[in-house]
């Protein structure tokens, strides 16, 4: 009841900011208000590094005179500020260019049901607790073995938020929401190698939230892995993404098919819509709705409605990611994507992660991937890699200090298999994703 009630006073805000744009000659409004508070704890050799107590607000107004727009912020709710803001968008708005797709989505785009998406569960836990749980993740991850020689320390973080959506088309909306995280990262060393690496955990509900010990367990093991790494000659090879790393090439794929990239005309899937673009066995879908899920919401940053949606079935691209502007410049309707997608899953195969390192064979497992090497307008790919050289489906030894490239649209067209160790910790859900052939670089 008392998120409702809060829920509800911001509401009022909002209201008063959207009639004082009315009345200040705007002729169509929408404005944003969020409150977030949260907790973050930083332990690092047993001892406390960082408390960080945080609270924020923010309010955002967006006015349109005509096809003219302008946009202001502020912090300060008192009701000159509020005021003074719409007065600031106003008189932006009165100097800018018309645009002919600026404003708000068409009305019947706006959401009218808001189911319970179970995405609010405030975390009681106070500075000390989570200075006790971070500790415990950290020794854990200390003593997991002798070759762990330093830490970078672990973290525990909470988030509790309020936001606010409201337009002059009579939509206004707030839900609260939670974000609950704990992470740690380690150093090993044997010889003269060293490698870092880390694990984490997130859920809007923290008893979803892995051991704190287990956590700790896999920061050290993935780091002790990796140790005595080698590069690898040139050569042509199938590619497995682990999970961990796949949801970066569902990431690439999304951008090539959003608006912006769209009507620029700067994608490598420029009319690609309804054209084969994944082998037959591929089904991409949008899922707002899951229960207490990262991604889930009832409508989009523009107050659309989100969709349970296949974007790729039977391998064909069924749809692109649109917000309303992107949309009309393309002559379509928004697909409730402002501010990105929701729950992006691909369905999973029948495979687990060992069996994917069997269908693998002999190959690059990848777990690690740098640099930010994709040129959407080509597809081309290269990014440097860490990883493992698998052959008849074994790990053989740790890599580093390699490229993998290849072209998107080959390589989308190339995925042999998914699997079913699908990573639940982000918006975009996969398991790992194995890739026919790319080109390696190394040594």
């Amino acid at each position: 009841m008392q998120n409702q009630h809060q829920i509800d006073h911001l509401k009022t805000i909002v209201q008063t900011l959207l009639d004082e744009a009315q009345k200040q000659g705007a002729n169509a409004a929408e404005a944003g208000l969020s409150q977030e508070n949260g907790l973050s704890v930083t332990a690092r050799l047993g001892d406390v590094e960082t408390i960080e107590h945080h609270c924020d607000q923010g309010l955002g107004i967006t006015v349109y005179f005509g096809q003219r727009k302008g946009s202001a912020s502020t912090s300060d709710l008192s009701p000159e500020s509020i005021k003074e803001t719409v007065s600031a968008a106003c008189s932006i708005a009165r100097y800018t260019s018309e645009d002919e797709y600026a404003g708000l989505p068409e009305k019947s785009w706006l959401a009218t049901e808001f189911p319970d998406l179970d995405v609010n569960h405030p975390w009681a836990i106070d500075a000390n607790a989570a200075i006790a749980l971070a500790i415990e993740c950290e020794d854990a991850a200390r003593s997991y073995h002798a070759d762990i020689s330093n830490s970078e320390g672990a973290s525990v973080n909470t988030h509790q938020g309020i936001r606010v959506l409201g337009n002059t088309l009579g939509f206004l909306q707030g839900y609260a929401s939670t974000r609950h995280s704990l992470s740690c990262s380690v150093l090993a060393q044997r010889g003269d190698s060293m490698q870092r690496d880390y694990w984490y955990t997130v859920a809007r509900n923290a008893r979803n939230l892995e051991a704190a010990v287990d956590v700790g367990h896999k920061a050290a093991e993935r780091a002790i892995r990796r140790l005595q790494g080698r590069s690898l000659s040139p050569r042509q090879s199938p590619v497995l993404y682990s999970a961990e790393v796949a949801s970066g090439l569902l990431a690439s794929f999304i951008g090539a098919i959003s608006g912006g990239n769209l009507y620029r005309k700067s994608s490598f899937l420029l009319d690609a819509l309804d054209t084969q673009v994944f082998p037959e066995f591929i089904h991409i879908h949008e899922q707002p709705f899951l229960s207490a899920a990262l991604g889930s919401a009832a409508y989009d940053g523009e107050g659309v409605a989100t969709q349970t949606r296949d974007i790729v079935s039977g391998g064909i691209l069924r749809g692109y990611v649109l917000s309303t502007y992107s949309a009309r410049k393309l002559g379509l309707r928004s697909t409730g994507n402002a501010g990105g997608v929701h729950n992006l899953t691909i369905e999973p195969g029948q495979y687990g992660y060992q069996d994917m390192l069997k269908q693998l064979g002999t190959g690059l497992l990848v777990t690690e991937l740098m640099g930010q090497g994709v040129n959407m307008v080509t597809g081309d790919y290269s990014r440097g890699a860490a990883g493992f050289w698998v052959e008849n489906g074994q790990i053989q030894y740790p890599v580093e200090e390699i490229t993998i490239a290849g072209n998107l649209k080959d390589m989308l067209k190339n995925i042999v298999a998914i699997g079913n160790d699908v990573d639940y910790r982000g918006n975009i859900r996969t398991g790992s994703i194995l890739i026919g052939q790319m080109s390696i670089a190394g040594e």
